[in-house]
């Protein structure tokens, strides 16, 4: 699937844009805070309904206005398809598809990208729960119906919590705990397996990203780190015996999960939060045998946050029958050398579109710049 026009209305500092792209390679060029990353973040907003930069929609709205417009034209073989998204200040966000509304969390399923920026280095030396976010929007964009079911977890989440310090706070009822735990581990198993599945799809996948793009001399390795397997609720206490590698089955994990929350009844009745279940986990990174967080250099660490998009987009586009997932690289360049950059683009060359952010032309290879769009304060200009 490529994109092959991009509409934005009040989005960031765009008042009105039309784009045209293209097949292949597609260069967005500009200086530092003329909205080249804004392009590419309605994109990613279109396919994730969510954005890389911010946590709250509204920040994506110009100043000013009470609604953001981001529509594609999608094309794959002959279909085409219109996709658009209304972002409101106010009320619910809307959708479309060809004109018609849908409802918004359904969108993913019309449009999938990957998208690697600067952030994404976080999920390497940042907290677990970007690593998490990371797995569950994968898992979403394969699988839409996840999101629901992580949806519903959260919720149920919330609602055991509160009941935990309602009775540490004033020893309340704890009748209904075994309902909340019942449908706590029915749709934490549910995460946890799919993870499972997935983090085994993604290892070799990584392996192979980051040594096309670093070299053959690194081992890079993906493993799951379970809280429902854990001697510690220590979050940042490694522990061995949490640690899985591939797949798990099912009344594995129910039982784990079952033993877990009455092993732990005690410690979240004084704490008043939940201690074990997928909101808990982390996916494990390790380069040549050891923690990528902590040991891995700065170059490293963005390799490897950089192989595990270019493994999501593998694994996306093994199964996609509307065909690969656009791939968009915002301001990746700057910060490889100049081997590194000539193996990326080696990587990417054969996805059917790539979109690239750039502040320095010269950063690019020459084979991914065979379509030049120069940004300059929210319009596109001539070439220059």
């Amino acid at each position: 699937m490529i994109v092959t026009h991009l509409n934005l209305t009040d989005f960031r500092n765009y008042a009105h844009l039309d784009v045209e792209l293209r097949r292949g390679a597609n260069l967005f060029v500009g200086s530092n805070g003329q909205g080249k990353t804004n392009l590419v973040e309605a994109l990613g907003y279109l396919s994730t309904l969510g954005s890389h930069r911010v946590s709250v929609d509204h920040a994506m709205i110009r100043q000013g206005q009470d609604a953001a417009i981001v529509r594609a034209r999608l094309s794959h073989d002959d279909r085409e398809i219109l996709a658009e998204v209304q972002i409101n200040r106010s009320g619910a966000n809307r959708a479309q598809v060809n004109r018609s509304a849908i409802k918004t969390r359904e969108l993913p399923r019309y449009f999938s990208s990957v998208l690697f920026a600067p952030e994404d280095l976080a999920l390497v030396r940042g907290e677990p729960s970007g690593r998490r976010r990371f797995l569950d929007e994968l898992l979403i964009l394969r699988t839409p119906r996840m999101s629901a079911v992580v949806a519903d977890y959260e919720r149920v989440l919330r609602q055991r919590n509160t009941l935990l310090k309602t009775a540490r706070n004033a020893r309340g009822d704890l009748s209904t705990l075994e309902i909340w735990d019942d449908r706590l581990v029915a749709l934490g198993s549910e995460i946890i397996i799919a993870r499972s599945w997935l983090v085994d799809e993604l290892s070799p996948e990584v392996t192979s990203a980051y040594s096309a793009i670093a070299g053959a001399d690194h081992a890079a390795r993906l493993s799951s780190q379970l809280s429902i397997f854990s001697s510690t609720t220590d979050d940042d206490v490694p522990d061995a015996a949490a640690t899985r590698a591939g797949p798990l089955e099912l009344p594995a994990v129910v039982e784990g999960f079952r033993s877990a929350l009455a092993r732990l009844r005690r410690a979240e009745l004084d704490r008043g939060v939940t201690l074990a279940g997928p909101h808990r986990d982390d996916l494990v990174l390790e380069l040549n045998d050891l923690p990528a967080r902590g040991y891995a250099s700065h170059g490293e660490s963005w390799s490897f946050a950089l192989a595990l998009k270019l493994a999501s987009a593998a694994v996306l586009r093994r199964e996609a029958s509307a065909g690969d997932p656009v791939l968009i690289l915002d301001d990746v360049f700057a910060e490889l050398d100049e081997s590194r950059r000539g193996r990326l683009a080696a990587a990417v060359a054969d996805f059917e579109q790539v979109l690239i952010t750039a502040a320095v032309f010269d950063d690019v290879p020459d084979e991914l710049a065979s379509h030049v769009i120069r940004i300059r304060a929210g319009a596109v200009v001539d070439d220059e």
